[in-house]
């Protein structure tokens, strides 16, 4: 793939670079004349780029989204902004059952954060709590909400699409932001909700840690487990 002059080997490549960029600024920062160049030819690959584009970019901007999550935000040359996604840049449109899995993730992810609130506000010590597979202390942005084995996110959709019977050819979407969607069907969203409580076992995992988890592949839950309230 290449993006400016860039070449990258493997998709994961250009999401970490661009990624990095990302990180490098703080909300409400303009990028630098290197980045922006950057930024303008990633956009090329947008699958909306047309859209994005509009009358012409005057500049890029980080901005804060949701949670304290950034992402970058376009400044037309007529004052007109829109946000996009470098994900969406790179990975183009995603095909029908990765965008019902991701709009499912989407639709649970204020109960994911729920979960870790809580498990902050009981156990943590000067900002950290251990982490439930290695023990360590870990910061906030260290941990992820993890779904144990051998109901892993993936699974649970999975289930829901087989169980409820839903054709993913067919199902309406609401785009809220760039790459970013709301089911249209306000009761398949509550439908999911609810099937995913019941399902998910879930637990705060360090982020850099891959363990094995062959020891996990029971689905009875466990004592440790976290569950949305």
């Amino acid at each position: 793939m290449i993006i400016n002059n860039r070449e990258f080997k493997y998709k994961k490549d250009a999401l970490d670079y661009f990624k990095n960029i990302l990180n490098s600024y703080k909300p409400k920062q303009i990028v630098n004349e290197n980045d922006f160049k950057d930024l303008v030819g990633l956009i090329e690959h947008h699958p909306d780029k047309d859209e994005k584009i509009g009358c012409g970019i005057e500049k890029i901007q980080v901005i804060e989204i949701r949670y304290k999550t950034k992402g970058f935000e376009i400044i037309r040359k007529d004052g007109t902004t829109s946000v996009f996604s470098y994900r969406k840049c790179i990975n183009g449109k995603p095909n029908p059952l990765a965008k019902f899995r991701e709009t499912c993730r989407e639709t649970v992810s204020e109960d994911l954060r729920n979960v870790k609130l809580f498990y902050f506000k009981k156990f943590s010590s000067k900002g950290k709590v251990k982490c439930q597979e290695t023990g360590e202390l870990c910061k906030w942005k260290e941990l992820n909400v993890d779904h144990r084995l051998p109901n892993t996110f993936s699974v649970i959709v999975d289930r829901f699409i087989e169980v409820h019977k839903i054709d993913i050819n067919t199902v309406q979407y609401t785009e809220v932001k760039d790459g970013v969607y709301h089911f249209t069907n306000v009761e398949l969203a509550n439908r999911f909700k609810k099937y995913h409580k019941e399902k998910a076992n879930l637990r705060l995992v360090k982020k850099t840690k891959n363990l094995g988890r062959s020891y996990q592949a029971k689905i009875k839950r466990q004592k440790k487990d976290l569950t949305i309230d």
